[in-house]
């Protein structure tokens, strides 16, 4: 084996996630945030006379200043085997004055989890950024595309005509659902503890109440109403499960594009740099769907982490520890593979290529079959029974392949001219009608989705 450091091996390491996103769950980051959390138990112990306010006044100093060093953390723990008594150590040392009320009345998870508190929220503000910027390059294709005609598809099958902006349209409502949940999750992720060993705070004697609240507000979290020795894990997993709904939403619109790039229908495709992206190291042709492809693929890996902080939610008693290693790496990977996901969407939606010529054909082709819903409601209006005119329809659109249109063979046909004369058939079999009507329903989705475009 070899002796020396082999360097990352996870691939969040070099290969996925934002360096600003990385930072927020770095060690270092974790430290400093453990260190206000301590600082601001000092000051709010102070202010209620529970230790002299030059302790506190030490303790916040040390923890503020850069003076407690990682370094000496972890030498620290690897002797206690204990991360948060090696950290009250740490900032002890530093303390001068303050050395003997550090930690005062508080117990470990008052300290980490107050901590992941801070770091779900830092988190949140990421991911709703993320949800924005997508939200708008949809909406802006929406705006653009209106009335661009498209076959749609049902089963994978043709369906009935619509627009390409209507299909942004729904996305864009869609991220922006998303987004709404996260907002309305925040209050209950952006907690905090502050209440002992056991929740009751019964080690902060009568202040208790007053020390939790004051903590909370310094930091700008809100108190978990109820814990236990640690903060409710139903809020962790409602996040993890909110960010893999999040990632069922991104792997859908990733599809739509892989699907409309598929050569054989090729209506829109990722940007592709032809001077110097390779799509392939033997088929020279290839202009794959790289991101699209790689966001499925994350996604997936986003709804599997949900699971253990569910299983998470029933720890024994007032708690045990085996939540703690799976978030340790739950939380972070999901947060940064969400955040890079979202934003590759961003890059493809906001460099998309859409080929409307490409879609008209599409939409004419096996002879505007896309239209037999239209005429056979025509019919129905007509006064044939609407059974009857869905089975004329059925036989009217069967082999289409044979290459007459569909106006060509409702024309031809005697059961139709029962009923609809050939002046009045044109229209009838035209998809600019259908496009007409997403187009509309598109201004309508915009106008109510505009306003909450802003970040």
């Amino acid at each position: 084996m070899p002796d020396h450091d082999p360097g990352p091996i996870c691939a969040l390491e070099y290969r996925y996630g934002r360096n600003e996103v990385r930072a927020l769950f770095s060690r270092e980051a974790r430290l400093r945030r453990a260190l206000l959390v301590e600082a601001a138990l000092a000051e709010s112990e102070a202010e209620a006379g529970m230790i002299p306010r030059e302790a506190a006044n030490a303790i916040g100093e040390a923890a503020r200043g850069g003076r407690v060093l990682l370094a000496r953390v972890d030498e620290l723990e690897s002797e206690l085997k204990h991360d948060v008594m090696a950290l009250t150590r740490a900032l002890a040392e530093k303390s001068g004055a303050g050395a003997g009320w550090v930690h005062y009345g508080a117990t470990s998870n008052d300290i980490t989890d107050t901590v992941l508190g801070l770091e779900l929220q830092a988190s949140v503000g990421v991911l709703r950024t993320d949800l924005t910027d997508l939200a708008r390059a949809l909406a802006a294709l929406a705006r653009t595309h209106r009335a661009t005609p498209e076959l749609g598809r049902t089963h994978g099958q043709a369906a009935v005509p619509l627009s390409f902006g209507y299909k942004m349209a729904v996305a864009a409502a869609e991220v922006l659902r998303q987004r709404r949940r996260l907002d309305q999750l925040l209050p209950r992720i952006a907690v905090g503890k502050m209440s002992g060993a056991v929740g009751t705070g019964a080690g902060f004697g009568r202040e208790a109440e007053r020390v939790e609240r004051r903590v909370m507000a310094i930091l700008g979290l809100d108190a978990d109403e109820a814990p236990t020795q640690i903060v409710g894990r139903d809020r962790i997993a409602e996040f993890t499960n909110l960010l893999a709904l999040v990632a069922g939403t991104a792997e859908r619109l990733s599809t739509e594009v892989r699907n409309l790039q598929r050569t054989e229908i090729a209506e829109a495709s990722e940007w592709f740099d032809e001077t110097r992206q390779v799509g392939s190291s033997t088929m020279a042709q290839k202009r794959n769907p790289m991101l699209s492809e790689n966001v499925t693929s994350l996604a997936r890996v986003v709804r599997a982490l949900a699971l253990p902080p569910l299983e998470s939610i029933a720890l024994w008693h007032e708690r045990d520890l085996t939540n703690s290693a799976a978030e340790r790496i739950v939380v972070p990977h999901a947060v940064i593979l969400t955040d890079d996901l979202l934003r590759k969407l961003v890059d493809v939606f906001t460099h998309l290529v859409v080929d409307p010529g490409r879609m008209a054909r599409n939409l004419s082709e096996f002879g505007g079959s896309a239209m037999a819903e239209g005429l056979m409601l025509a019919l129905t209006q007509k006064g044939l029974p609407r059974n009857e005119a869905h089975d004329l329809l059925r036989r009217l659109t069967r082999d289409f392949g044979a290459g007459d249109s569909l106006a060509e063979r409702a024309k031809a046909s005697p059961e139709v001219a029962k009923w609809i004369s050939g002046a009045e058939l044109g229209p009838l079999v035209d998809p600019d009608r259908y496009v007409k009507a997403a187009a509309e329903k598109t201004d309508r989705v915009l106008q109510q989705l505009d306003p909450q475009l802003t970040p």
